[in-house]
């Protein structure tokens, strides 16, 4: 049962990196193509582990709203570490009120089961 958790973790890593790496590992003056293709060969990786998790979880009786909440919950455990340690961004508390919300929206996707 933990094989979708740590797929969709190893999923969200792929796709911050590639939504927000090239700011990092490219220079700002680098053509724009150079990188979308260098975020177009992350985020391939990024659909080689969230594809199956998602199959994996729907095989499971999952709604698509429970996988994606699930989703959006892992991508904020896994962007604002990012964030802090990769990106050297300073943690705001803001980051602790919005996963509560978040907490918020898997009460009520999974409350009526």
């Amino acid at each position: 049962m933990y094989l979708p958790f740590i797929l969709l973790i190893v999923a969200n890593c792929f796709m911050t990196l590639a939504w927000y790496g090239h700011l990092k590992f490219l220079p700002h003056d680098a053509p724009l193509w150079k990188a979308i293709l260098l975020s177009w060969i992350i985020a391939l990786a990024e659909y080689s582990f969230m594809i199956p998790a998602t199959r994996y979880l729907a095989q499971q009786s999952w709604s698509m709203g429970e996988m994606k909440i699930t989703q959006e919950v892992v991508t904020l455990l896994v962007f604002v570490p990012f964030m802090i340690f990769l990106f050297k961004q300073p943690f705001k508390l803001d980051y602790v009120w919005a996963g509560l919300c978040l907490l918020g929206c898997v009460y009520f996707v999974f409350r009526s089961q």
